[in-house]
């Protein structure tokens, strides 16, 4: 990972500390104050904020630490993972939330809110909000997958929040507008889950790159000009480092060392202008069943 890279990730996570905390502590107390499940509910979303923000940090450390003889493609990987931990967070979160919500509607209660709710709600929205622009440009800027992962954090408490301030406004009319509000913020934190969750494991299992990244694999070896035809591509994310496989046909009748050489060509011209790291595995086109299976990818 980039020095700089490193750097911002670090910045998003302790400011996104700091401010979760204290913005818990708000919350909390206004929930604490109204008897308000749905403040409650949403103070401690806030503070799983200061957790995943938490696991940012540790995740940046370990993903900084270079490639050694146990980790040859160095320690990237602790982004998606520490991503996937996020994601199992906001689950377990959110099934509480549906829990206490529940409890809320059985007992009858309505929840009187006051000038306090309002102002620390608003507070609120407006800080978490900037969080989470904070962390998609930071994502946008690093590639990073446990800041976007972090962002929607961010983005999922802000709406939560937005609901609350809903139901402060309609809770003198609905008795049950707190209950229910509870459960709807649970059903959008699982929704971010599910989203971290798929784009982590999908990277952690293996990919396909996209067509963007093939099409430049295409462009690179049209304009080398050595007439091959590359397929069959698989791609294996490490944090920053990518490792790419490939398959090319050739004629039969050049060379090994001819062979090889086209292949180190490219290979080199992809590091060079993609930074990506590629293997190429070498096929003759004299081979019927290779040119099927050429044509079906």
């Amino acid at each position: 990972m980039e020095n700089n890279s490193h750097k911002l990730i670090l910045t998003e996570g302790w400011l996104a500390i700091v401010a979760n905390t204290l913005l818990f502590i708000l919350k909390y107390w206004a929930g604490i104050v109204t008897g308000s499940v749905a403040l409650i509910a949403d103070a401690w979303h806030t503070l799983t904020d200061s957790v995943s923000s938490a696991i940012v940090i540790i995740s940046a450390k370990i993903s900084n630490q270079p490639a050694d003889k146990d980790h040859p493609f160095g320690h990237g990987r602790a982004d998606l993972v520490s991503s996937v931990i996020i994601g199992v967070l906001l689950f377990v979160i959110g099934f509480e939330f549906i829990l206490k919500s529940i409890i809320q509607l059985k007992g009858g209660e309505s929840v009187v809110f006051g000038t306090i709710a309002i102002v620390v709600t608003i507070i609120s929205i407006v800080v978490k909000e900037l969080l989470a622009q904070y962390a998609f440009w930071a994502a946008r800027k690093t590639g990073s997958t446990i800041l976007k992962a972090d962002g929607w954090h961010h983005r999922t408490d802000a709406l939560s929040s937005i609901m609350v301030l809903i139901g402060i406004f309609l809770g003198k009319y609905f008795w049950w507008i707190d209950g229910v509000l509870g459960i709807l913020i649970a059903i959008m934190i699982f929704y971010a889950a599910y989203e971290i969750l798929r784009d982590s494991i999908y990277r952690l299992l293996g990919e396909i790159p996209d067509d963007k990244i093939i099409q430049e694999i295409n462009r690179i070896t049209k304009y080398l000009n050595l007439d091959v035809c590359p397929h069959h591509f698989h791609m294996h994310r490490y944090g920053n480092h990518v490792e790419l496989t490939f398959h090319i046909l050739l004629k039969p009748t050049l060379s090994l060392e001819e062979a090889h050489d086209k292949a180190n060509l490219i290979e080199q011209a992809i590091r060079k202008e993609l930074g990506i790291e590629s293997t190429i595995h070498m096929e003759p086109t004299n081979k019927p069943s290779l040119k099927n299976h050429f044509h079906q990818d």
